[in-house]
């Protein structure tokens, strides 16, 4: 499947080294005005080629919106956009052609379709997420009607994880790090993790405020699975944690549980949600990135005809993904939430007529 979202839809296309990576938006209320310019900015937050800690490949990701927009507001019909491709080598591929380069998808794709594309992984390439940070922009614009933010930083490299957290801080500094007392020390993981030819794994943290109360269903499109669905569903994500997490299990009920007084909760383990639901609260998420698999040091693999050999991988590659995964955590966070708010039968009568009586 590559479409994704009840109410509002997003389908993506396109390949790490074809034409380009697009989308078509389905479901977005007319009369939204659409902010290119913050497109743009986030967009270019997710961009690599700007420091050593993300990969070389700097694309310009200048999104060209092709439908569902009239005098810069949406008309109510599907919203295309076109990313393009500038920067690819493909040459960077050719001697993995035939093999499978472990930690990736190759096996498994080849196993599923007899056929794959090489060249960057091809559909299961990260670049796949840049269309997803550009329909994630446009659910920020419709959850800035409803003064919902959502931020996001890096919460974690290699073990080293914050003790301090700052989303003001986070997006001035150029691997996102949420406490900038430890800001030096996963930095300086990262380049020897890359000088060593090698990589790291990381710690995105995600939260969004000011969230009502009631977003998501008791059982079968509950928002924290609805969220995990979606960060699970990015490359290099292996698990997700809502609220306290995997902490969870070593707390007693009395511990664990937030408490109720007049003023609200007086804690929030749930991480904002309830049953499935929206309480009103903080939502806290943190995902969990692998190592980056594209490394440069010599590895054992098999080739499509099940023979043993040595894979030596070439061209740019993050030396952490999840420095700019968090940036598409963040992107895909805000579409849950903007799918929820239009699937929630009483903002549809009481809130969206914000943005209609425009």
């Amino acid at each position: 499947m590559n479409t994704f979202g009840k109410y509002l839809c997003l389908t993506t296309f396109g390949e790490s080294h074809g034409k380009g990576i697009g989308g078509v938006i389905d479901g977005i209320p007319a009369g939204l005005k659409i902010d290119e310019d913050f497109i743009q900015s986030e967009m270019q937050r997710r961009q690599g080629g700007k420091n050593l800690y993300t990969t070389q490949r700097k694309e310009a990701d200048e999104v060209k919106i092709l439908s569902g927009i009239f005098e810069g507001e949406t008309t109510g019909t599907p919203l295309g956009f076109f990313i393009a491709n500038s920067a690819n080598k493909s040459s960077d591929y050719a001697n993995i052609k035939n093999l499978f380069r472990p930690g990736h998808a190759d096996f498994t794709y080849f196993h599923k379709y007899g056929i794959r594309d090489y060249r960057g992984g091809g559909r299961a390439s990260a670049r796949e997420t840049t269309a997803r940070v550009a329909a994630g922009a446009i659910a920020k614009l419709l959850l800035r009607e409803f003064g919902i933010e959502v931020q996001s930083g890096i919460y974690g490299i290699g073990g080293i994880n914050a003790q301090n957290i700052d989303f003001t801080y986070a997006r001035e500094s150029e691997i996102f790090a949420l406490d900038k007392n430890l800001e030096k020390a996963q930095q300086q993981a990262i380049l020897e993790a890359r000088n060593a030819h090698d990589s790291l794994g990381g710690i995105a943290l995600v939260n969004a405020i000011n969230v009502p109360i009631g977003l998501g269903e008791p059982l079968y499109n509950k928002l924290d699975g609805a969220i995990g669905e979606a960060m699970m569903g990015l490359n290099g994500v292996k698990a997700v944690e809502i609220g306290s997490g995997v902490e969870c299990s070593k707390f007693k009920g009395s511990m664990h549980n937030d408490a109720l007084n007049p003023s609200g909760f007086a804690s929030n383990h749930s991480g904002g949600i309830l049953g499935g639901i929206s309480n009103g609260e903080e939502i806290i998420i943190k995902v969990h990135f692998k190592p980056t698999p594209s490394i440069f040091l010599p590895q054992n693999t098999l080739t499509t005809d099940k023979e043993a050999v040595i894979c030596e991988i070439k061209g740019r590659h993050d030396p952490c993904i999840a420095i700019r995964g968090s940036i598409v955590c963040e992107a895909m966070l805000a579409w849950i939430l903007a799918d929820m708010l239009l699937g929630n039968a009483s903002s549809k009568l009481q809130n969206l007529q914000k943005i209609y009586a425009k």
